[in-house]
């Protein structure tokens, strides 16, 4: 027996030594012979120690307590099973909660929106190391991008384990990203935004450019401005979705450029010359789309009587509204809660924008012909209908009387009919009535908002950002970019009123330090009466 008892370290020995191996495979990631020599002789000293011991491991596994933990043992392995099968299974058919306020980790609208209409392949290689800190991160980014679309695929390349495959794409720095469609390529370098990833996508799969014009020369909201009451933002928002932006000095052209798929009137200060309208005109009546955002002013006859022919009422009054002022805003800044939801700008549209300044736009609706109300203010809201000039305290309280109780509406849009065979000057001729003169319509589109402040630097943010681009992506028939974009991460400030700010302040500063001083000399009072 005491020479049997010798043996009794094979058993951990055969565990230490296939356990080695199993180590310096895990560790080299090849099977060379010294992890199989490991793995060999582990086994052999595994079988020699079940040999010798065989009668002892018979009664052992005989015993009514070995059947127990036996029965228990496989219990938790059928558990065990169950577990990873619905593990697997979640893999692909997964479920995700994204409880951050700016849902950082879920993939916006707008890029869900353009995944799914890919209608062919794209292929993201990522040339990262493999222990790279921000590899994770773009492998987490492009697994949710490949989960919206089966079109969509990656793989990671080591720029030092595969130098080859680098070269090829002319790859000459880590965390670079090649998006890869037929025989167009963009590269996206040293960030793991979803922007900028979707923006390198769009300009990938875009078929040709749009092109904005933005009316110069009569003080309209300039683009190329970094003031607070500039443009510049809309103008880098546009670039980003893959189009260009313009200035039209409308006056001196001869008409609205042909290249034209939106013209844009961005708060004009003066009024328009009748020959400027007539080249917009012009331009709606081929099919043209046009974008008017016009303040509140009483200089501005000419355009307001224009826009008048096309149905459009724009009465010369201020809206004010309470909302705003419980949020810590300006009272003069009303909030558009209310969006028509059988437009397509306006549809899937739930967030608040705000208009400084703002005056109603009304259009009588007619479905048939295009003409809507898409976003009208709160029913605490209302507008003073008077020479702005004129305003008095009065007026920032509602008055039955004197003002008009909202939903006031903002923002309206309509359709111009337009017959192309009227444009073709060598066709028409040859156009015959009925079907064939039907068959040739089209629509041109001109959408009106109360107010340009809106999409200034100052105030181009959130819902006011997003609901901006939706309008000029509908006039461009850009629909697949009708969506809501991701926001970037930052901070998120907290607005508090006045009495709100002294609540905080009492509370944190006064009264709990207050409390747990006056409960500590208490008890250390107490406790020295009671020694």
């Amino acid at each position: 027996m005491k020479a049997k008892g010798l043996f009794a370290p094979l058993g951990l020995l055969s565990i230490f030594l296939m356990a080695a191996g199993g180590i310096t495979y895990a560790i080299t990631g090849e099977m060379s012979n010294l992890p199989l020599t490991l793995l060999w002789v582990g086994l052999l000293v595994l079988l020699l120690f079940f040999y010798i011991y065989f009668p002892e491991i018979r009664e052992f596994i005989t015993k009514r307590s070995t059947k127990y933990a036996f029965n228990t043992a496989i219990m938790s392995m059928v558990f065990l099973v169950i577990i990873g099968l619905i593990a697997g299974m979640s893999v692909k058919y997964k479920v995700r909660v994204d409880l951050t306020r700016d849902s950082r980790y879920t993939l916006s609208d707008h890029t869900v929106k353009i995944l799914k209409s890919l209608k062919e392949d794209v292929e993201a290689i990522a040339f990262y190391r493999g222990d790279q800190r921000t590899r994770q991160a773009m492998s987490d980014l492009l697994s949710e991008y490949s989960y919206h679309s089966s079109k969509f695929s990656f793989r990671f390349v080591d720029p030092d384990r595969d130098p080859l495959e680098t070269a090829k794409y002319e790859v000459t720095s880590y965390r670079t990203t090649i998006l890869n469609h037929g025989d167009k390529r963009e590269i996206v370098e040293g960030t793991e935004s979803e922007n900028k990833l979707t923006n390198s996508l769009l300009k990938l799969i875009s078929k040709d450019i749009k092109v904005f014009y933005f009316v110069t020369g009569h003080g309209e909201k300039r683009i190329d401005s970094k003031e607070e009451n500039g443009y510049s933002y809309v103008k880098e928002a546009i670039e980003r979705e893959n189009h260009q932006v313009r200035d039209l000095l409308l006056v001196s052209a001869e008409k609205v450029p042909d290249d034209a798929a939106v013209l844009v009137v961005s708060g004009p200060e003066t009024d328009y010359l009748p020959a400027e309208l007539d080249k917009i005109t012009a331009f709606v009546k081929k099919g043209g789309r046009a974008l008017f955002m016009v303040d509140p002013s009483g200089g501005l006859s000419k355009l307001t009587s224009y826009l008048g022919e096309f149905g459009f009422e724009l009465t010369n009054d201020l809206i004010f509204d309470k909302t705003s002022q419980a949020s810590g805003g300006n009272i003069a800044i009303p909030f558009v809660v209310q969006y028509d939801k059988n437009h397509p700008v306006t549809r899937e549209f739930e967030q608040f924008t705000y208009f400084p300044f703002a005056r109603s736009v009304h259009i009588k609706e007619e479905p048939a012909k295009g003409s809507w109300d898409i976003a009208k203010t709160s029913d605490k809201s209302w507008a003073v209908t008077s020479d702005l000039k004129k305003l008095t305290k009065e007026d920032e309280e509602f008055n039955a009387d004197k003002h008009k109780r909202g939903p006031i509406s903002v923002v309206a849009v309509t359709a111009v009919e337009v017959n192309i065979g009227d444009n073709k000057d060598n066709k028409a001729k040859d156009i015959k009535a009925g079907e064939e003169q039907d068959s040739l319509k089209t629509w041109g589109k001109i959408l009106v908002t109360g107010d340009s402040d809106f999409a200034s630097n100052k105030f181009m943010k959130g819902g006011n950002k997003d609901f901006l681009l939706n309008m000029l992506n509908w006039l461009a028939e850009e629909h697949i970019l009708i969506s809501v974009r991701r926001k970037e991460p930052g901070m998120t400030p907290l607005l508090l009123t006045a009495v709100q700010g002294k609540t905080v302040f009492w509370l944190s500063v006064v009264i709990v330090p207050s409390l747990l001083l006056v409960t500590g000399l208490g008890v250390t009072a107490r406790r020295r009466r009671g020694a």
